[in-house]
């Protein structure tokens, strides 16, 4: 019908019958999966959800430092501070509500009556292991290009460097695990702060505190944005998008529903990263209200590691890997972590198959393949020692109240900072920083 259109703007016709077709396909699984457990197809349907809105809008939480840095202009850092913003708002209002019927916090349930307050599993101790962790995650999200969920995203979207740093990520899973749980152990591990902010101010308290922080964090990034302007180093937000996604030229005519202007607003037209976050923040709440944990991402990449070391006859006996426990007792794709996080590369995907602009992306050096890998390690051994990633340890702990999400970001903030500053020129996704005159 547009078949002309889509090759005018350099799109590819074909794409978007397949995108159509996988589409199916999807659904057909979930109704297997269905037969297996009805959590599954939820998860799935989570996972294209977040995953179709980060590649839709090009967010992403490693972005949320590498623009402002090299753009001096704070657009998705402001969007990731409204999505934690509208993602506490609603949680706050389900942890209440649980309470109010009985629910505890998740490390005061004893037996398996009581219920636990959602997102209450996401309450830890920031520790060493937290600040270390975060550190080492920050560092390994500039190397690698992403971040936890966008490595993931970038996956489905065709990025090779995804490709490469994603196997070595999850095979540093195991191994961050451990060296998080035996530095735990330690006498200085033990040191540190647990602490859920109702806990100590109420609900009311504990939002009203959340939302000044998140305003505090908009002061600062604003002024720094400000900062980059009066240096010459400030880039109009939207100065990066392609011409495909920018929206098309107004004109006189109606707009019909089966149009080239129609399929080009639903489809392939860049989402602004406002309404990213929206999406993202739907998909998260969703994944609370459906499965009574937080979003998470990593330690589904802990069992799968262990499934792929097992092969070699490697036994994992350590108290560490108890939280994979139950994943390992079967198939991985009765787990749901690890579906939700299938259907995260599917909903990229489709996304970028609909829009007719998929295409493998493998134009790097192979230094550029190092220094992707050993982000992929970074990431795998800095989240799991810390609990977490951008997303178990950052959003879903600061959208859920816990203080040691405050230590994590702190940590990622530097690290990230640190390797742009150390890898700066040095690999193809981190050009050289150089500031105007």
């Amino acid at each position: 019908m547009f078949k002309d259109d889509m090759k005018k703007a350099g799109l590819n016709p074909i794409q978007p019958i397949i995108g159509i077709a996988l589409f199916i396909l999807a659904v057909i699984w979930a109704l297997y999966l269905n037969t297996q457990a009805n959590k599954l197809p939820l998860a799935l349907f989570a996972g294209l959800m977040i995953g179709y809105s980060l590649t839709r809008s090009r967010f992403g939480f490693a972005g949320g430092i590498k623009r402002v840095f090299y753009r001096g202009e704070a657009s998705l850092t402001n969007a990731l501070l409204i999505m934690f913003a509208i993602t506490a708002i609603v949680n706050i209002g389900i942890q209440w509500f649980a309470a109010s019927k009985g629910a505890l916090p998740a490390w005061l349930v004893t037996n398996d009556t009581q219920s636990i307050i959602p997102g209450t599993q996401n309450v830890r101790l920031g520790n060493i292991s937290t600040a270390l962790g975060g550190f080492l995650f920050g560092i390994g999200m500039m190397l690698a290009g992403g971040c936890a969920s966008g490595t993931l995203t970038d996956f489905g979207e065709g990025e090779g460097h995804s490709w490469i740093a994603l196997p070595f990520f999850v095979l540093f899973a195991a191994p961050g695990q451990k060296l998080g749980y035996d530095l735990d152990q330690t006498s200085f591990g033990k040191i540190g702060i647990k602490g859920w902010l109702p806990d100590y101010v109420g609900y009311g308290g504990a939002i009203a505190i959340t939302l000044l922080i998140f305003l505090g964090l908009y002061y600062i990034a604003k002024q720094y944005e400000n900062h980059k302007k009066e240096i010459g180093m400030y880039s109009f937000p939207k100065s990066d998008y392609l011409d495909f996604e920018k929206p098309l030229p107004e004109t006189k005519e109606s707009v019909k529903p089966f149009s080239w202007r129609t399929y080009h607003k639903f489809f392939v037209e860049r989402w602004s990263f406002l309404t990213g976050a929206v999406g993202i923040a739907i998909g998260a709440i969703f994944v609370l209200v459906t499965t009574g944990k937080a979003w998470g991402v990593t330690t589904a990449f802990v069992s799968l590691d262990q499934k792929f070391f097992q092969l070699f006859g490697v036994q994992f006996t350590s108290p560490a890997f108890d939280e994979t426990a139950k994943a390992m007792q079967g198939s991985l794709l009765v787990d749901g972590g690890t579906i939700r996080n299938i259907g995260l590369v599917l909903g990229a995907f489709i996304a970028f198959l609909m829009a007719g602009r998929f295409k493998m992306n493998f134009n790097f050096s192979k230094m550029d393949m190092l220094i992707y890998g050993f982000g992929g390690a970074l990431m795998g051994l800095g989240s799991r020692c810390a609990r977490g990633c951008n997303i178990g340890a950052l959003y879903s702990a600061i959208c859920n109240f816990s203080i040691h999400g405050y230590i994590f970001m702190l940590f990622l903030v530097l690290g990230g900072m640190f390797g742009i500053k150390v890898f700066s020129g040095k690999v193809d996704i981190l050009p050289k920083y150089v500031i105007s005159n």
